[in-house]
């Protein structure tokens, strides 16, 4: 067989591989024929080792991940990377802001089977889990002290409406328990946000991620804390790494009036530019943003567009500084190849992000105390805020 079909998943997505790269959005399905023929020298070793290497060889999908990783690394680009397919769904999910599941939080237990604690009001919690009921299969999957989160975690999740049939060990004197629960959409909120405890005129909205529904995220908060009195906005972007280019800009967008949010390039593609159309509900509102080493790549979009504008002041430390654009293919087995194929920028910045990221205009390094009385950088926005009142 000199071909195989692979049937990808393209998406537009800004990724920090960092820990972990992301995978969601825009999607599009095409075929794609590779040619073996150009690799001879591949399947003339392998041939070699399945003849007479003295150890067995690994399975073919351990053979098989091991070249695609291997590739990567002689291609040299740092964020152009391979990610089986438990991780790729679990990122999938958070960039969605969703996911089909049960509702149980697991907890890994040394030398132990994971602990389930269901949420409120879950499908878990309604079909009779109990907190620290020990998890010992997910439908075919046969569970493990060793077996990673993620595997279990991606186990567990499925297309709202599906069931999955788990076993738990109640007690160790007692009988294997099954349950089929039927999934149901679970949120994965990206916001957070709270009114200032000492500061009420302030509402803090902490980003710690760039997903789907972020953009409305903001709005909901924006929304709750202007009922509340609050009259000033911190976005808290400290520890972002990023997620989706396009809500990140929309994001932006909420707080500007007019003018270019961010520009990109793909290669062999037209330069396209992204501007504010209409002014944001948002863009009335003293504002000012948080952001430390780990702000990175669709979290930097909106910080870098904000200080562009001379909207809001950054305070804190400087960015990561990414402004690569990965496109996120979704191999046969759902794995997922992440390949740098673009970069963008943002017109107004004196300094690319590239050389050294964003630089505050507040510049306060991080504390240990990150409570609301002892967080400086915090502190520091309230002054930038307020110190006319």
């Amino acid at each position: 067989m000199t071909t195989f079909q692979k049937t990808f998943l393209l998406t537009q997505v800004l990724i920090l591989a960092l820990a972990s790269g992301f995978a969601a959005g825009y999607f599009w399905r095409s075929k794609v024929a590779i040619n073996r023929d150009p690799l001879p020298i591949i399947y003339e070793a392998l041939d070699i080792l399945s003849k007479h290497a003295l150890k067995p060889l690994p399975d073919d999908r351990t053979l098989e991940y091991g070249m695609i990783r291997g590739m990567l690394q002689a291609y040299g680009d740092p964020y152009t990377v391979f990610v089986e397919p438990a991780q790729h769904e679990l990122e999938s999910n958070e960039l969605h802001g969703s996911f089909g599941g049960i509702g149980v939080r697991i907890v890994l237990a040394p030398g132990d089977y994971p602990l389930l604690y269901p949420f409120p009001d879950g499908p878990a919690k309604s079909a009779g889990i109990y907190d620290g009921d020990r998890l010992l299969a997910v439908d075919k999957l046969k569970i493990t002290p060793d077996t990673p989160l993620e595997t279990i975690q991606a186990a567990l999740r499925g297309e709202v409406g599906t069931r999955v049939r788990i076993l738990i060990l109640r007690s160790a004197n007692s009988d294997p328990l099954e349950f089929v629960i039927k999934r149901q959409e679970i949120a994965l909120p990206s916001v957070t946000w709270h009114q200032h405890p000492a500061e009420p005129r302030l509402g803090v909205l902490e980003i710690n991620l760039i997903s789907s529904t972020t953009p409305d995220e903001v709005l909901e908060a924006a929304r709750d804390l202007r009922n509340r009195g609050v009259s000033a906005f911190v976005i808290d972007l400290r520890g972002n790494s990023g997620g989706l280019l396009e809500a990140g800009i929309d994001v932006a967008r909420l707080f500007l009036t007019s003018g270019v949010v961010l520009q990109r390039q793909y290669r062999n593609q037209e330069l396209e530019t992204y501007s504010v159309e209409r002014p944001g509900s948002l863009a009335d509102v003293p504002l000012a943003v948080l952001v430390n080493q780990e702000t990175a790549s669709a979290a930097e979009i909106i910080a870098g567009a904000l200080q562009a504008d001379g909207r809001a002041h950054l305070i804190g430390t400087p960015t990561f500084g990414k402004d690569t654009i990965q496109l996120v293919f979704e191999l046969q087995d759902q794995s997922s190849l992440h390949v740098t194929a673009g970069h963008w920028w943002i017109p107004g910045l004196k300094v690319p992000i590239s050389e050294g990221g964003l630089q505050p205009d507040v510049y306060i390094e991080a504390q240990d105390d990150r409570s609301a009385s002892g967080d400086a950088q915090l502190q520091a926005a309230i002054e930038v805020l307020f110190s006319d009142n």
